[in-house]
């Protein structure tokens, strides 16, 4: 669980982030899933983009994605939302 501070930390980083997974029209499917864990397993913070097709809202999406991998939500902006999540590798910079 991240603290207010650390989040409004996050949200700082975030925003000079681009979207690296973008989610479809087929929704939150197990290889979207590997792709985020992957991904956030190497940065910590990242940014993920719906697609109007998707059939989702991004706070479902956000909330959903969050309890799959155990990570934190930071920020959910329109079509956007930004997760965090501590690595457990050596040799990654921590964010926090």
């Amino acid at each position: 669980m991240i603290t207010t501070k650390d989040r409004a930390k996050l949200r700082g980083i975030a925003q000079n982030l681009d979207p690296i997974v973008i989610i479809g029209k087929g929704g939150i499917t197990d290889g979207v899933l590997d792709s985020i864990r992957a991904v956030i397993e190497k940065r910590e913070l990242i940014k993920i983009r719906l697609l109007p097709n998707s059939g989702i809202e991004s706070r479902e999406a956000c909330d959903e994605v969050c309890e799959k991998l155990n990570a934190d939500g930071v920020q959910c902006i329109g079509n956007v939302f930004v997760i965090y999540k501590k690595s457990k590798k050596k040799g990654v910079q921590h964010v926090l």
